[in-house]
């Protein structure tokens, strides 16, 4: 007699068949996308995928939370960020006011023992805090602890979760609860600027920044933001490191118009207010 075969092993070989199908697609994708950047007709091939992207605009219903963040037991879920007030993180003031105008917020600052003091302005950078609900009327609570550290860190709900280590990287997971869904050279494109804004543009020689700003230029010249034609969260950190590293006055045309358009938002007017 033949062996019965176990419906529960047939159905994890179904499963396994299907994650190595989504893998080779993916690796089809990439692939592709590295043969487009090595064609001189890259770029225009690049803008017209990224135009048929379907991407639902930020004013949509967010991410689940419960998925995102862990389901503490119906608790509100919590995001704690360390950063040194030597150096505030931007990015992620903007991204804490994208949150506020999408899910109810309870926001927090704190100043821990290891910063002597902390300007006025950064202790205030959530604005004043005026109704105070019961805590379980809030969906997501957001605080943020200046605190000596070399980069920003943040931890959320889950407690056996590794805290997530610099800007770019914490601005990414923060983008990611307005459930935005991207094709992989889209999300490619996005995760390479936010990787570029961070470690040429801000940490970068001069020359390394003006190659930058000028792939920026080239860039906004056939799209109105620097990944197609919606806000993403390379134009949130791009926009805060040139405002951190003063090169936004020499910034090209294309850029400054740019620039323009970002401030025209609420959440980064209220940056700018910060910064004066």
């Amino acid at each position: 007699l033949q062996e019965e075969v176990d419906p529960s092993l047939q159905a994890l070989e179904s499963r396994q068949e299907e994650i190595l199908k989504r893998l080779y697609e993916l690796k089809s994708a990439v692939d592709g996308l590295s043969k487009m950047i090595q064609t001189p007709d890259a770029d225009f091939d690049v803008t017209n995928i990224i135009q048929t992207d379907e991407c639902s605009p930020l004013t949509t219903n967010g991410a689940d939370l419960d998925l995102m963040l862990g389901k503490d037991y119906g608790a509100l879920k919590d995001i704690v960020i360390n950063a040194n007030p030597s150096l505030p993180p931007l990015s992620l003031l903007v991204l804490h006011s994208l949150l506020c105008e999408r899910y109810k917020v309870l926001s927090a600052v704190h100043t821990h023992s290891s910063v002597k003091s902390v300007p006025e302005n950064l202790l205030k950078c959530f604005g004043e805090q005026t109704k105070k609900q019961p805590r379980h009327e809030y969906q997501l609570g957001f605080t943020l602890i200046w605190k000596d550290v070399p980069k920003p860190q943040m931890k959320f709900s889950i407690q056996t979760m590794c805290p997530i280590e610099g800007e770019g990287n914490i601005a990414r997971f923060l983008f990611s609860l307005f459930g935005q869904k991207y094709n992989a050279v889209t999300s490619t494109l996005i995760d390479s600027w936010v990787d570029t804004a961070i470690f040429q543009l801000k940490e970068g020689s001069s020359k390394e920044k003006g190659a930058v700003l000028r792939s920026m230029n080239a860039a906004l010249g056939k799209t109105s933001w620097l990944v197609g034609n919606e806000l993403t969260v390379a134009d949130i950190v791009a926009w805060c490191v040139l405002q951190q590293t003063g090169s936004a006055n020499a910034a090209p045309a294309n850029v400054q118009k740019w620039m323009k358009s970002c401030e025209n938002l609420a959440p980064f007017s209220s940056v700018m207010k910060l910064l004066k």
